[in-house]
């Protein structure tokens, strides 16, 4: 059975940063592209960032370009975004899902809320 459990969201002050990890299992990870889809309330997901199997190609949507960084650690089953800078409107639930620009498997998402 595919998992991935995301963590690391949390309540964080406009200009801080946060971690997010997400584990995997079930599935072959180091074979499979992955990607960071965040959905804010109303709103339908939007794609954030993604990385290749192997972990030497990424991407960034323009809106966190600069501000956010994917990575992976293949040994660990492990996918990471360190999102720095964060505004008010990076605001929402964070998803992993694997896959580069349509994703078959989620995780069930960790809140970031960016408020004063």
């Amino acid at each position: 059975e595919v998992q991935l459990v995301e963590s690391g969201g949390g309540l964080v002050q406009p200009g801080g940063s946060l971690r997010l990890s997400c584990a995997a299992s079930g599935f072959t990870f180091g074979s499979y592209d992955m990607s960071w889809v965040r959905q804010a309330p109303g709103k339908g997901p939007e794609w954030v960032s993604a990385i290749n199997s192997g972990g030497g190609s990424t991407y960034y949507a323009d809106s966190v370009k600069g501000r956010f960084t994917i990575s992976r650690d293949n040994a660990k089953n492990t996918l990471y975004l360190q999102m720095n800078s964060l505004k008010p409107e990076d605001t929402a639930v964070y998803y992993c899902a694997t896959g580069l620009r349509s994703w078959e498997y989620w995780g069930q998402g960790t809140q970031v809320t960016v408020s004063s």
